[in-house]
Formats: structure tokens, sequence, C-alpha cells
């Protein structure tokens, strides 16, 4: 019985798949179909009964041998295949070394001709300097030559840069806007009560002044000075140059001390101090030389007539402060008494009105006498405010403590938690205010509180002293600026004052609110166009 396989389970087939074992996938489809092939002639010679078991058993013991040694040569193949790869990635990568080297030595390569190309020209710019450094060299035997004399004027500059420095330390600055930014506080030598005293000492030193100058002790002089060999003569020419002396200096003291202000106190020091040198330095050969006494009470008189000025801007302050008051309580007064008149007026109105109406309620009857009592007893309760607001009125003109304390504020002019706390015994507060809001600020004032005290100075004084170290005038305390805050204002009011105040915390600010809106506006308008 013949066993007829498949071509692809044909013993030929398979050997020539072993044939290309080098490559590895032949041989493993070879093994793969040999083992197939005996597996299906296996199976067909058992189903046919065409052999004993032990020659199947030899069969399949050289078959499995034969399987084993392929095995063994598959494993050999593979391995052999595995180190073949790994030379191959070994040489890839010596390829990619070598690739990458020759590349670096190519840039080296080019690297080198710019070396080359730059030391050429590096050649070409030294032969340039050998030519300089010659020209150098002459000029440097030329330089030399004048070092000695360029020494010199070194030393001539330095001695002129002293000579700068001393007249710099000699220079009296008179630029006001210079003397503003320079001033410093003048702590006053005289602290006399009012101008007049101020006027006597200044008095006292300029008569002290005269009698040194006609008793001639104002300055050093020498009474042996001859001329034309006479000693008479000598001496009324040393009498000369003393009149000459003093007047030169007296003149320039007069014309400081009269142009003296707050800013230019020293630099006046300063011009008194540099006349005083340079007449005593022209005045050398003559002997004649003022003495520091006299220029001690040039000083003095110079401190005395800018105090004595500051004393008497401050009466007048005070004067104007005075007949502010003065104006104040005659409004005051006009107020009470058009008040008065008018509580009178509507008084007298009432009363007759209620005289009408009696005499008709006597004589009605029913309801219409029931509706005139009604009438009568509102015109009673009328009447009886009236009287209230009479007393009040009449106590305001008695008690003259008596008024509001009013806490304002005005951010367009100087900005935010900056208060004027004031007080007024006007009836109306808010006509003081709008007062104050007048041309001089260019914003009106916002009321934040308006506090009635039977001692509006004392809670006004005390407002005063809690906040004098906020003051914005530290100097005229008249000004009632304070850099404070509404809720430190409210803490000394409860403190001070027992009855309940309203506050306004925001400040309207309608005019400067609107003028910013504008100027806004404006802006936006220029960008856009």
């Amino acid at each position: 019985m013949q066993f007829k396989d498949k071509w692809y389970y044909s013993t030929w087939f398979i050997a020539l798949l072993f044939a290309f074992w080098f490559v590895f996938i032949p041989l493993v489809i070879g093994v793969v179909l040999l083992i197939v092939q005996m597996k299906n002639r296996h199976r067909m010679f058992k189903e046919a009964g065409l052999f004993e078991l032990e020659s199947v058993s030899k069969n399949i013991d050289n078959k499995q041998k034969l399987l084993d040694k392929l095995e063994k040569d598959r494993m050999s193949l593979t391995s052999n295949i595995s180190e073949k790869e790994k030379n191959l990635s070994e040489i890839q990568k010596n390829i990619k070394s070598i690739t990458d080297t020759l590349k670096n030595l190519e840039s080296e390569k080019k690297d080198e001709i710019k070396i080359i190309k730059q030391i050429n020209a590096e050649k070409e710019q030294l032969e340039k300097l050998k030519k300089e450094n010659r020209t150098l060299l002459d000029q440097i035997d030329e330089n030399e030559k004048t070092l000695h004399s360029f020494n010199l004027a070194q030393e001539e500059i330095e001695s002129s840069k002293i000579q700068l420095d001393e007249l710099k330390k000699q220079i009296i600055e008179t630029n006001d806007e210079i003397l503003n930014q320079s001033f410093g506080f003048y702590e006053p030598r005289y602290k006399f009560e009012n101008s007049e005293q101020y006027q006597e000492k200044l008095k006292e030193i300029r008569h002290k002044q005269k009698d040194m100058a006609r008793s001639k002790v104002a300055v050093t002089y020498s009474d042996e000075i001859t001329l034309d060999g006479s000693i008479q003569k000598g001496r009324a020419f040393t009498n000369d140059n003393i009149r000459l002396a003093l007047r030169a200096f007296n003149s320039e003291c007069d014309s400081s001390i009269a142009k003296v202000k707050f800013n230019n106190v020293p630099s006046c020091e300063k011009r008194i101090n540099a006349a005083f040198k340079a007449i005593n330095k022209a005045n050398v050969r003559n002997t004649v030389q003022i003495k520091d006494e006299y220029k001690a009470l040039k000083y003095d008189e110079l401190y005395l007539a800018y105090e004595y000025e500051q004393k008497k801007e401050e009466e007048k302050e005070e004067q104007r402060r005075l007949k502010e008051q003065m104006r104040e309580e005659a409004k005051v007064q006009k107020e009470i008494e058009r008040e008065k008149k008018k509580i009178e007026k509507e008084e007298k109105h009432f009363n007759q009105e209620l005289e009408r109406l009696r005499n008709e309620a006597q004589s009605a009857e029913g309801e219409s006498k029931l509706n005139l009592i009604n009438k009568i007893e509102e015109l009673e309760t009328e009447v009886q405010e009236l009287a209230k607001d009479k007393e009040n009125v009449f106590n305001r003109e008695k008690n003259t403590r008596a008024g509001y304390v009013y806490i304002i504020s005005n951010i367009g002019s100087f900005g935010e938690d900056v208060y004027k706390i004031g007080l007024t015994r006007r009836l109306d507060p808010t006509e003081r205010v709008k007062e104050l809001g007048d041309a001089s600020v260019p914003f009106s004032f916002d009321i934040h509180a308006t506090i009635f005290s039977d001692d509006a100075p004392g809670l006004e004084a005390a407002l005063h002293r809690t906040f004098d170290d906020r003051r914005l005038n530290k100097i005229n305390t008249r000004k009632e600026f304070f850099r404070v805050t509404l809720a430190e204002i409210k803490a000394v009011v409860e403190k001070n004052h027992n009855k309940t105040v309203e506050y306004t915390k925001l400040a309207e600010a309608q005019e400067y609110r609107q003028s910013l809106a504008i100027e806004k506006k404006q802006k936006a308008e220029q960008t856009a166009s």
C-alpha cells in the first residue's frame, strides 16, 4: 500500500528548506514540516496496521534523535545569527563613529583655515603696529621733552583748585529758589513778647554802634602815622580812613539787613563777614581795622531786624484774627437780633390769633365751638415752642461760649484725611462753612459734623491739643487743618462731649469729582484724536 503526502511534506522540499539554514526562517519552517510529516505518517501507519510497535518505536527514536540533532543545529544557527547581528550592530556603530570623526575633522579643517587667515591678518596688523610703534616712539621722545612743563602746569592746577575751594566758601548765595531749598529752621535769638520790645532793643544796639564809631572804639588804629613829616596830618589822614572804613562797612550791613528774609539769614551773615574781611584787608597799610565787637553788634542788629519783622507780621495776623472774630461776633449778634425779631413777630401774630379765636369760642356753640377749641390748643402748642426757641436765643446771647464745633474737609484742595476743626457761634453753622469755601479755595467744603456745645471753645481746644502733632501748619497754630481720620476725631469728641453726634463719613465733593470726570474725558478725547 502506498502513502502519498502533500507536496510541502515531501522530503525533497524539506531538504531544500534545510539547505537555506543560514536564512533561519526556512530552517524553522523545514523543522515544523518534518515534525508534521512524521506525525501524519505515524497516524497513517497506525491506521493501516502496516508496522509493528517495535519498528515504529525505532523509527520514532530515530526521528527523535534526528529532531534533537536538528534542534541543536537550530540553536547553534540561532546563536550564530545573534552573534552576527551583534557584529553587524558593532559595525554600524563603528561606521557612525567614523562618520562623526570625519565631520569633526572637516569642521576642524575649516577652523584651521580660518585661523590661518586670521594669523595672516594679524601678521599684516603687526607690521602696521610696528610702523605705528616707531611713530609713537618718536612722539614719546617729544612728549618727554614737554613732561617737565606739564608737571609744572599740574602743580598750578592743584594750586588753582585750592584757591577755588576758598572762593566757593566765600560765595554768598542770593538766588531765592536755592535759598528756599536750603532753608533750615531759624532759632530766635530774642524772645520778646511784642514788636515794641524788639524796636527798643534795635534802638539800643544802633545807639551803641554810633557811640563806638563816634569814640573810635569800633576800630583799631595807630596815632603814630605821619604824613609829609607831620603827625597832625597823619592823624587827620587816619581819621578819614576810619570814617571811610566804617561808612563802607555800615553801608554793606544796612543793605543786607534791609533785605533779610526767612530764607536768607545765613546768606546775610556771610555778606556782612565778607565785607568785614575785605574792608580790613584794604586798610592793612593804613593800620585801620574794624573790631570783631562792632561786627558782632551788626549780627545782633541783623537778627533783631528779622525777628522784629516776624513779630510785626504775627501781630498783624493777630489783628486780622481779632477783626475776623469781631466781624463773626457782629454777624452772630445780627443773627440773634433777627431771630429774636422773627420770634417776637410770630409770637405776636399767634397771640392775636389766639385772642380772636377765644373771643369767637365764647359766643360759638356745638361743633363750631369744638373746632375753635382744637385750633386754640394747636396755637397754644406752637406758642410754647416759640417760647422755647426764644429762651434758647436769649441763652445763646448771654452764653458767649455756646456754639458749634464743625468738622469739614476739602479733598479737592487738601487731599484725603485732612480736616479743618473750627467753631462758630452762628445760629446756622452752615453759613460760616459757606463763607470759608469762597474764592480762596478752588472747591467748596464738605461738612462731616456740626457739634453744638455749651462750651464750644473748650471742645475745640481739646481737639486741637489732641491732634497738635498732626497740624499741617506747625508754625501758625491759627491754621486749623489736621491730617487725621474721622474715626480719631469721633473718639475725642465722645470723650469730651457726652451728646450723640451724627457724622457724614463720605465727602460728597461734587464739584471736585465732576471736574475729575471732565478732565478724564478730555484726556480720552485727546488720546483718540
